[in-house]
Parts: structure tokens; sequence; C-alpha cells
């Protein structure tokens, strides 16, 4: 059976380039980059290069760029030690972050002395930024924002420029998630003035259980994991040199192919949505899934006219047809209780219907989507 994947807000296929670039480190550059003997040091400049190449690429400075091992971890790196070690006792987000946030933020709110303001989100799954604007002008305590500037289930895009605006206006930190839009978008971090954010490479067709932070010059970041002087002191550990190299492949291609990529994907995009309006009656798209100029080209999220209750099985059934989608992140998978994010902007009708994001990538055909599609149209009727 031919196989469809349409979950690429999850994760992506690994480039035939970057698989082959991992390889070859794998084979030959096998020593430890803290050693000082020739093969350390060998392995030590190809991370190095590397951090040098993302740098570039984001118009940061190579010393701002710490590799980890993904998103998740780069999250609760910024957030715990905002709080550990910058003296932050208020922590200001929204309820649709994603869960490497809400969770971090759920836990220090039980182990650490801080309070937690959440921004209001509108209906469409925008941020409120005047509700931003009132809760950071009526704080006088040290403050960190954590705001993501792609949604990762509903893709709307937030203006993390003005969001940067808002915090610098109020003298707040700002740390922003940007797993679903670095690789994905010309980004230039010299003019967009967060103080941290973070990339992960599986989302950009790299290897997966590496990524990376920003964190702005002298912004006095304590270490997170302890034990060598690994990345500046902030992450004690021996790099993973095959797997910073592949990242950094896969974001120069995805950097230097965006525009034909782009274009591409926000034609499965709107053929998608084109396609299942006229198929199947009463469909919805939930947030701005549907609009190409405030949502991510990358994904939409389907609201189906057709009863959770009764459509339980539906994506196991998509999964039989060889279709792989998703009911939110990834990350959720297995959770009884469905999408936080949808929970927070559906009313009770709509989050008692089937919701699934299709999110899209260059190894996709139209072909597919008539597929997928007609098989959707099928369990729904």
């Amino acid at each position: 059976m031919s196989t469809i994947y349409l979950d690429n807000a999850a994760t992506t296929k690994v480039r035939k380039e970057v698989a082959d670039s991992i390889s070859l480190v794998i084979q030959n550059e096998y020593g430890n980059p803290s050693s000082t003997h020739s093969y350390g040091r060998s392995s030590k400049a190809l991370v190095e290069l590397s951090r040098k190449e993302i740098a570039d690429i984001l118009n940061v400075k190579s010393s701002e760029i710490i590799f980890t091992s993904g998103g998740t971890e780069g999250d609760n790196m910024i957030i715990r030690n905002c709080v550990n070690n910058l003296g932050v006792t208020h922590i200001v987000s929204s309820k649709i972050e994603h869960h490497a946030v809400t969770h971090t933020i759920d836990n220090l709110l039980l182990s650490k002395n801080i309070k937690v303001s959440y921004v209001e989100v509108f209906e469409n799954g925008d941020i409120n930024l005047d509700d931003l604007k009132y809760i950071l002008k009526e704080t006088t305590d040290k403050t960190l924002v954590s705001l993501m500037h792609i949604n990762n289930e509903i893709g709307n895009i937030t203006d993390i420029n003005a969001v940067a605006d808002i915090c610098k206006t109020y003298d707040a930190l700002f740390h922003s998630d940007t797993v679903q839009s670095v690789g994905h978008y010309d980004l230039d971090f010299e003019k967009i003035k967060v103080d941290f954010f973070v990339a992960s490479a599986h989302k950009f067709h790299g290897p997966k259980g590496v990524g990376f932070a920003f964190v702005r010059q002298n912004s006095n970041l304590g270490p997170y994991i302890t034990g060598g002087m690994q990345e500046k002191g902030l992450r004690a550990g021996t790099e993973s040199v095959h797997n910073i190299v592949g990242m950094s492949e896969a974001l120069k291609i995805s950097i230097k192919n965006l525009a034909a990529e782009k274009k591409y994907i926000t034609g499965l995009k709107t053929y998608f949505i084109d396609e299942i309006e006229n198929k199947i009656k009463n469909v919805k798209f939930n947030g701005n899934s549907a609009d190409l100029t405030s949502s991510t080209y990358t994904l939409v999220n389907v609201l189906l006219p057709v009863k959770r209750k009764t459509g339980g099985l539906f994506m196991f059934k998509l999964d039989m047809k060889g279709i792989a989608c998703s009911k939110g992140s990834a990350c959720q998978s297995g959770s009884e209780t469905g999408s936080h994010v949808l929970r927070e902007i559906q009313d009770n009708i709509d989050n008692d219907k089937v919701s699934l994001r299709f999110s899209f990538s260059i190894y996709n055909t139209k072909d597919e989507i008539d597929f997928v599609i007609s098989q959707i149209n099928e369990l729904a009727n």
C-alpha cells in the first residue's frame, strides 16, 4: 500500500543531501570536539563552522547560537533559567503555546515564587497585543514574555516584531518558540529584537535530536546542563557533531530553495482548501489556518462535520488507508482531552466535532491531496 505523509508539522523527511552529510561525518569525524588533539580539533571545527553558517543565515552572532537537543530543551532552558538566573518573577504567555512552554510554566508555578499572566486569545486564535500592553504596563515585576511565532496546531502567525517592540517599551524580556518558522521563512534577528528563540532541525528536513537556542549577547543567562564548558558553558555534554552538521546543511538548503519551495507548498495548501470546501459540505477551518496571509503556508487545521463520538476512529481509519495526519501536536498524542489550543478557541459545538491537522512539504503532490480528500469525504458521509 502506498502511503501519504501529511504530518510535516510534527516532523519532516530528511533530505538526501542532509543524510549524506551526516553519514560522512559519522564515518570520518569521530573525535570529541573538546579534545585538543587533531581528531578533536577537526570535529570542533565542524561544530563551529555549522554555528557560523546558522548564525549568518539568521543574521546573529555565532556566540549567540547554543546547540541543544531540540525545541523542547531550548524552551525549557530559556524559561527556567530566566527565573533561576535572571530574577524573573512574572511570566506572560498564552494558553495556546506549545506544551514545552505551558508545562514548563506550570512546573515553575509549583516550584518557584513566580506569578503568571495569560494574554487574551481572540476566537480566531490571534494574540491580543493590546492586552499584552496592558499586562506589562500594570506590572512592576521583572517579566519574561513567552509567545510563539507560528502556532504549531492552527498555523496563526504572531507579529513578533510588534511583540518585541512592546516588550522593549515595558522593559520585559522576550522569548519566542520559532520551531515552526525557522527554515520556512526568511528571518533577520538583527531586526527582530527578541532576546531568545529556539529551533529544531527536524522541522526543516534535518535530523531529529538536535536544535538550537538563540541567547542574545550579554543576557547573562546561566548554565542549564552542568558538567562541562561546552556551548559557552550553558549546555554541558559532548556535542552531536554529525547532527549539528546535518542541521546546518538542512537550514542552508531550505533557505537557498525557500522562494520556490514556499510557492510550491502554498499551491498545495490552496488546492487542499479549495478541494475540501468543494467536496465536503459544512467543512470549516480552525484559527486562521485557511487564510494565506495570516497563517503559515505549511499547514491547515480542518473542522469536519463529524461528531467526535462517532468519529473517534476517524484518524485511525485514515491511517489504515495509508494517510498520515494528526489531531494536533505530536507531543500530545494519546491525550484523551484533545487539543488545548482548540479548546481555547472553539465553542462547545465545534469542540465536539473532529478536527484534523494536515501539514505539507515539497514531497507532497496534488494527486495525494485528491486521494486524501476522497477518503475524508467517504468517511465523513
